[in-house]
């Protein structure tokens, strides 16, 4: 086969991704509930039919591209829970967020800016889900309500920084770093008040 040619399963999935892709454009432009399949046929230059083939409803696609970020959470998760309940543990848990985050800035984006939308969506239950199952891990039960304010604080810490940072200047990993830095910090002073008390 030459370097031209591709498989068929490999253009039904770079087609796949090129809808995903201008469908959450879309979504971001004008709102989800604003966008209909046309539009988003037309952005691509294909027919309706066309893009029928590969998604149903814009839910579907949304769905896909939720896959994205939620298949990494679940492993996260995974990770964590076979992990002992430890600093150490919740700093490497925020490091590896902060990676699913920034490899999934788009979706993040339009999820926390779409959320009265998002909501009433399966893509905003598993989401939920996941955020909860994350605090979880992150907390220790029996640590003081503001040592557990802390670490759940952590989490949420990063999806604040992605936003407020568009107003700070510099470079955007170390803008990264500062956000992980933030955060590492919270977790780090429940940790230290826990075992203060």
């Amino acid at each position: 086969m030459g370097t031209s040619q591709q498989h068929p399963q490999q253009r039904r999935t770079d087609t796949r991704r090129r809808i995903q892709q201008v469908a959450l454009e879309l979504f971001a432009e004008q709102g989800y509930e604003k966008t209909s399949l046309r539009e988003i046929a037309e952005r691509l230059d294909v027919t309706k039919a066309a893009l029928y083939y590969h998604f149903k409803t814009k839910e579907d696609i949304l769905s896909s591209v939720a896959e994205d970020l939620t298949r990494p959470l679940r492993e996260l998760i995974a990770w964590a829970e076979a992990q002992p309940h430890s600093l150490a543990t919740k700093q490497e848990l925020l490091r590896r967020y902060s990676d699913i985050l920034w490899s999934t800035l788009d979706l993040f984006r339009f999820i926390q800016e779409n959320q009265a939308t998002v909501r009433e969506l399966t893509v905003g239950e598993n989401f939920r889900q996941s955020m909860k199952a994350l605090g979880e891990l992150l907390k220790d039960p029996a640590a003081p309500i503001a040592a557990q304010v802390r670490s759940v604080t952590a989490l949420f810490a990063m999806h604040a920084g992605m936003f407020v940072t568009q107003n700070v200047e510099g470079d955007p990993e170390e803008k990264r770093a500062a956000i992980l830095e933030v955060a590492l910090d919270l977790v780090a002073q429940a940790e230290a008040s826990v075992l203060a008390g």
